[in-house]
């Protein structure tokens, strides 16, 4: 039969710029990403709202084998849970994959126990940094060591915030799905990002943030895997693997 896979974010009693912007919380689309992702305790679309799930999935199924469109990028919105109330706002091709060589930790009892939690893993590979949380830090960090990677931790980000993302090698959001603005322009920029870490608290006054039951602040090591959103505390050894990607 012929099989189509929906994957993305949406957001109940919110406009489509509150997904952008990342300032929402975002849920996932089908049951099968949700696995994916392990994000068990939230709805889905597919679960909380059937028949707005099933007439996506019909359209989607009826441009890429019936009209023979590649896959597609949709934003779509709905104001009711009848399949009537759904509206397709636009549609575009998505980027194509390819083959790339993307880092990927070592496995090591070491990682194991360094593990602090998950968020949605965006874009990049394997990547251990020191924690930043603005300009400032970034400015003082590279002075003393110009070749260390640094990871931007931040509760949500903004598109002011895009010239941070541009200084540093790595991004870490505790809220925002893989549609947001600075998921987007973080992989755009080639950065490691790992977004919606939901257990994550920024601190950004004291410059520190809590997960996993410890604490970080500036100049600390902290490890991010862009592929599979996995967080570890310190720094750790990676290896390059063929992986495909956007």
């Amino acid at each position: 039969s012929d099989r189509a896979m929906l994957w993305g974010d949406f957001s109940v009693g919110a406009q489509g710029e509150d997904v952008v912007s990342g300032l929402v919380k975002t849920l996932c689309i089908s049951n099968e990403q949700r696995g994916i992702e392990e994000r068990t305790s939230d709805i889905s679309l597919e679960d909380r709202f059937p028949q707005i799930y099933r007439s996506l999935l019909r359209i989607v199924k009826d441009l890429i084998y019936k009209e023979r469109w590649g896959a597609q990028e949709i934003e779509f919105t709905f104001e009711g849970e009848e399949k009537e109330c759904l509206s397709i706002l636009q549609a575009r091709d998505m980027a194509v994959t390819r083959k790339e060589a993307l880092p990927a930790f070592i496995p090591s009892p070491e990682l194991s126990s360094s593990y602090l939690s998950s968020g949605i893993g965006v874009s990049g590979g394997a990547l251990s940094g020191q924690v930043v949380f603005d300009l400032g830090d970034m400015r003082e960090l590279r002075e003393k060591d110009p070749s260390v990677p640094l990871i931007l931790i931040r509760s949500d980000t903004v598109p002011d915030d895009i010239r941070f993302v541009a200084v540093a090698q790595g991004l870490l959001t505790a809220r925002g799905g893989a549609t947001s603005h600075a998921a987007i322009i973080a992989k755009k920029l080639g950065k490691t990002c790992v977004v919606g870490c939901r257990n994550l608290v920024v601190l950004e006054k004291e410059k520190k943030f809590r997960l996993g039951g410890r604490t970080a602040t500036v100049g600390d090591f902290l490890s991010i895997d862009g592929r599979n959103g996995s967080i570890y505390m310190g720094r750790h050894s990676a290896d390059e693997i063929r992986v495909l990607t956007e």
